[in-house]
Formats: C-alpha cells, structure tokens, sequence
C-alpha cells in the first residue's frame, strides 16, 4: 500500500466526530496531528488517536509529518489556514465555504497553483448515491435536455440545535452560505456550471435566541440576511431557481427537482449522501423510483477528502478547490445581486468532475 497519508486536523468542532469515524477506518490514512483553539479538546481527540499529537495551529501547519491540513474552522478562519498549510507546501481540504469571501477563496486557489499543492473543498454529499444517481439520469438522456430546476432548504435557523451557533448568523454565514453549498454543487453537478445569477434576500429579525447547551436563553445578532432567493443561468441554458431560508418552519416540497423536455427527476437532500431519486416520464403514469446506479453506497463526510489523496498525479479531486470556487462565486454573486438589484456575471467556470461509479465505501 506504501506510506500512509499523514492528515493534520484543524478545528474539532461538531463536525469532526464524523471526518474523524471516516478517516481513522480509512488503512491508507495515518491522523499525526490535531489543533484547536480549546487545547483540552485537542488533547482529548489526541488522547483517543495513537498515531496524534495536540499542536498548535502554527506547529501543526509546519509540520513534518503532516502531508495534508484537514481545515474544519469556522468559515471566517478557512483562508488564513489554508493559505499558512499552502506557505508550508501542504495540501488542503477545507469545510465548505472555500472562504468566507470570494476574494480569499480566489486566493487560496491561486496559491495553491502557484505551490503547487491540491485544494479540496466540501460538501462531499454530492459524490453519495442521492446526486450521483440522479446525475447519471441526467447524462443518459432520460428527462431529454434539461430546462429547469428549483432547489430549496426551509429551517427556522440553527439556534435551536447548536449550542455555539454565533457564525452562522455572521458575514461569511447566513443561510445561502452555510447550507446552500449542498445545493448549489449539487446543481452544478447535475447541470453544469453558471454563468450568471440574479438574486434577493431578507432577514425576519435582528438577533436570535440560543435554546440549547450552557448559552440556552442567550441573545445572538443577525448580521446577515436569513432569507435568500436566487436564480441561476446555467451555461447550458437551464435555469435553476434556489430557495436558503433560516426564517421557514418546513416544507413539503422536494429538495431538488430537475425539469427536462420529456420528464421530470426528484433528487433527494444534498445535504446526505443517499436518499431516494424518481422519475416523472412526459406521458408517464407518475412518478416511479429510480434504482442506484451511480456514486459511493455509505459514504459519509470525509469521502472527499479520501478521492483527493487518492487522486492520481495530475487528475483534479472531484470536491476540488475550484468546484468550491465556482459554488461560492454562485453564492456571493447571488449576495451580490440582492444588494444591487442588478444581474451579476461570473468570472469563473468549472467542468463537472467525472461520474462516481456505483459501489460500496470500501
């Protein structure tokens, strides 16, 4: 198998329990360092890893064992430690967003090229059966040339399960941000890259209260917009519209539905790597399910990282740094046209990564 790949942690929040399950089951993976600004939470995961030691954020970086930083920051800290890792020559997978601005993010991939060293970004969900499935749906022509999509997540915001949920409702938060990479990679996963988008947003209130964990009752300000619409123009010609509301209660409406000349696809929740896909036939009965044919069977946060390490020399991660360039050019473009009022061209472009074939995590 030859060496392992030595991965350096940064930030064990609440979504490093699952990169942690992933990568520690994974035999060509070796965790050698972990950082985080509560050095006793360090110390603990390190405790629980023989091959870890607790660092700090600028020894892990710098690093000799450490072959690649695994950036799970708040999105206001991702480019300050991807550009430090690039400095030392170190590949990055990052939490999405790439940044928290897209002026850091274009800098981080510049970097990257100019060292180079790879740039992975999540969501990975995309690479699960849910997408993928429907993606190969769409690539063997059977709802004919796409012309449409709508994708939309409703929640009443994330103060009500996360005990420390400040950044959410900061810039570089919000929720286009925080949870519309899922859907927005998933879109251009499915229909390509955007080339324009047009966008409005609003906020229901200026703070929120936290209703769980030691700061339960405690007031948060709301820096952000809490409900964003946007429209996408899709370098093919398909126009996708895009619901992120931390201001609904819930919806009936599927989370992706993409609309074709001669039929309609239900693609499940991005924000998993599985879920259901149907098929609506024009002529059809209604609508019938859609067996697996494409991407990873138990895939969990951290696959995408996995693809990137395992990637041969020359061939782009499927969750790349420019895939989350262009995703969060989408995003701010969309910010950018809801201040403005005005239609917002992108500068940049991505090709959709290859098909993930049908099979099992292992």
């Amino acid at each position: 198998m030859g060496s392992p790949h030595r991965i350096g942690i940064v930030g064990l929040g609440f979504i490093s329990k699952v990169y942690l399950e992933t990568l520690t089951a994974a035999p060509d993976v070796e965790i050698t360092a972990v950082a985080d600004l509560d050095r006793a939470r360090a110390d603990a995961v390190a405790g629980a890893l023989p091959s870890a030691r607790a660092r700090s954020v600028d020894e892990l970086v710098a690093a000799a064992d450490v072959d690649v930083v695994l950036n799970l920051t708040i999105p206001a800290a991702h480019a300050e430690i991807a550009l430090a890792a690039i400095a030392h020559g170190k590949d990055v997978y990052g939490e999405k967003p790439l940044a928290a601005s897209f002026a850091d993010a274009q800098e981080i991939v510049r970097a990257a090229k100019a060292a180079g060293v790879r740039v992975g970004c999540a969501p990975d969900t995309v690479l699960g059966t849910g997408v993928q499935t429907a993606r190969a749906v769409v690539d063997a022509g059977e709802i004919g040339r796409p012309v449409a999509a709508t994708a939309q997540m409703v929640t009443p915001g994330h103060e009500r399960w996360h005990p420390n949920p400040d950044f959410y409702y900061q810039p570089g938060g919000g929720p286009l941000l925080d949870m519309g990479p899922y859907y927005v990679t998933a879109l251009v996963q499915l229909l390509g890259p955007v080339t324009s988008v047009i966008g409005a947003g609003s906020r229901l209130r200026s703070e929120r209260v936290i209703a769980s964990g030691d700061r339960a009752g405690e007031r948060v300000p709301v820096d952000v917009d809490s409900h964003v619409t946007g429209i996408l123009e899709h370098a093919s010609g398909a126009l996708s519209t895009l619901t992120t509301t931390f201001d609904g209660t819930a919806t009936k409406a599927p989370p992706i539905e993409v609309h074709g000349e001669t039929g309609s696809l239900g693609v499940p929740d991005p924000n998993h790597f599985d879920g259901d896909v149907s098929l609506h036939a024009l002529g059809g009965s209604g609508w019938t399910p859609v067996a697996l044919r494409a991407g990873i069977a138990g895939a969990a946060r951290g696959i995408g990282l996995l693809d990137l390490l395992r990637a041969a020399d020359g061939v782009a991660p499927r969750a790349s740094g420019d895939m989350g360039l262009h995703v969060l050019e989408i995003m701010t473009g969309i910010l950018e046209s809801a201040a403005s009022g005005s239609r917002v061209s992108l500068a940049t472009t991505v090709e959709r990564p290859p098909l993930v074939p049908f099979a099992p995590l292992a």
